[in-house]
């Protein structure tokens, strides 16, 4: 079942795609505190997530965290040495913290995976964003497929 507003999110592990290499942090830990906003890729280097997603959110983040958000992260089903590559091509260090979820073991926690088989990507996390606070979800934004519309950085901003 997909996570909905009012949950908690789930318990897990989640690997942050660093300078000193792969580090990994406790969900608990990640969210515990702090408005954090979530938002996933079907892939890193993929056409709209390179073009327009992540992009997004890096142009818009001081735009965010100004709404009080502490916490901007992108996650997708890759592994973090990918994902570190990726943040760096997008210039997302101090902006976009990089989570790789390279079993898509807490894409699948929060209910929000897909089959991407057909186009040999295997199971791979939906297109989304999430507002959390305190661990506790406050906006689900998921895609309908082949859509990028409610997921974007203005459409998160707007509902800050």
């Amino acid at each position: 079942m997909p996570i909905k507003v009012g949950d908690k999110m789930p318990s897990g592990t989640l690997t942050l795609a660093t300078n000193d290499g792969p580090q990994k942090i406790s969900a608990e830990d990640f969210f515990k505190g702090k408005k954090v906003v979530l938002f996933s890729v079907p892939g890193a280097f993929t056409p709209t997530c390179d073009a327009k997603h992540l992009p997004g959110f890096v142009e818009r983040a001081d735009e965010i965290r100004a709404k009080g958000v502490d916490t901007i992260a992108c996650i997708a089903v890759n592994d973090p040495f990918v994902m570190k590559a990726w943040g760096k091509s997008q210039g997302c260090d101090g902006k976009v913290q990089m989570l790789a979820d390279g079993n898509a073991e807490y894409t699948k926690a929060l209910g929000l995976e897909m089959d991407a088989t057909g186009f040999g990507m295997g199971i791979r996390g939906q297109r989304f964003a999430l507002i959390v606070d305190d661990g506790v979800v406050k906006s689900v934004n998921v895609e309908e497929k082949g859509e990028f519309k409610v997921s974007s950085a203005e459409n998160v901003l707007a509902q800050l």
